[in-house]
């Protein structure tokens, strides 16, 4: 009888376990390739784009920017012209400090609107509200599409002697106007003096629902410089200063209403040009604290609002 040689069960089976943890681990290779995949996530902003005059960058390209989240940088996936209505909320400084420029601001407020209600390339239009802040936040106009109402608010603008103003106060009430009624792509538009400030709001309590809401802040402060140094002016300067740099608006300073006609000719245009940007961003637990973007080339500048995610665009 012939004997073969044998080996032992354990050796046989060496081939097949190799075969088997290859597999095995190709496949956890393959699954962890695929959850990272599904972990990004897409967000957007709403993204101005100005050359050195100002004016609105046109055939803007995701190598042209660089969104960062926490200073990384993220990857753009597409550019697209803004075409998501707005909601505008018009903030009026016409207390007694504003006397001597309403007639500036009828003038400026007529061509502002007449501008922002302009159809976008989609057709679709812009909701804009007028709010005066003398004396206490006063609605001229509710939210609407019509610029006869508008025009009809704009002509109710009159200084309210011996009052102050409430800017403050006028942020926090609109704010709440949007949440109520489910903005998705508001803003807020003020028109303010360096006039006595009585709000008495500390400005976390202003700052926070524009965040919260995702509102893009601008506002123009017209004349002189002001000494005031109370706490209801410190925290003004600061919801000025920090409010409209964290929320993709822009600050701007006129020593005269006569240059307010020019100046909300630039801010109309600069809304009216905006570009939808989408970036990817990991899946986390942890958001990032605030997301900025910037343009790639000098001479260019880019601002930008986060849409929130309960907000994105139909």
């Amino acid at each position: 009888m012939t004997l073969f040689k044998t080996g032992t069960y354990t050796h046989g089976m060496t081939g097949r376990r190799l075969v088997s943890v290859a597999l095995v681990f190709l496949a956890l290779v393959i699954g962890a390739g695929t959850r990272l995949a599904a972990q990004a996530v897409q967000r957007s902003m709403y993204v101005s784009v100005l050359d050195a005059a100002g004016a609105p960058v046109a055939d803007v390209s995701p190598a042209d920017l660089v969104v960062r989240d926490d200073n990384v940088a993220r990857e753009i996936l597409r550019v697209a012209p803004a075409d998501e209505p707005m909601q505008i909320e018009i903030l009026v400084d016409n207390s007694q400090a504003a006397r001597d420029y309403i007639a500036d601001m009828r003038g400026a407020l007529a061509e502002f609107v007449d501008a922002l209600l302009v159809p976008n390339t989609a057709g679709r239009r812009n909701e804009i509200a007028l709010v005066a802040l003398g004396e206490r936040p006063t609605t001229l106009a509710e939210p609407t599409f019509d610029a006869a109402q508008l025009h009809k608010g704009i002509d109710r603008l009159f200084s309210q002697r011996g009052s102050a103003t409430y800017l403050l106060d006028g942020i926090i009430e609109v704010c709440r106007g949007f949440k109520k009624r489910g903005a998705t792509r508001p803003v807020i538009v003020a028109i303010t003096t360096e006039g006595p400030e009585f709000s008495s709001r500390h400005f976390d309590l202003v700052l926070n629902p524009l965040h919260e809401t995702g509102a893009a802040f601008s506002a123009i402060v017209v004349g002189p410089m002001s000494s005031d140094t109370t706490d209801d002016a410190r925290n003004r300067s600061i919801v000025l200063d920090q409010g409209t740099s964290s929320t993709g608006g822009r600050l701007d300073h006129l020593l005269t209403s006569m240059a307010l006609r020019g100046k909300l000719k630039q801010v109309a245009d600069e809304l009216t040009h905006q570009y939808l940007v989408t970036f990817a961003r990991p899946q986390s637990l942890i958001p990032p604290q605030r997301t900025t973007v910037a343009a790639a080339k000098p001479g260019i500048t880019a601002r930008g609002t986060l849409v929130k995610e309960a907000q994105a665009p139909r």
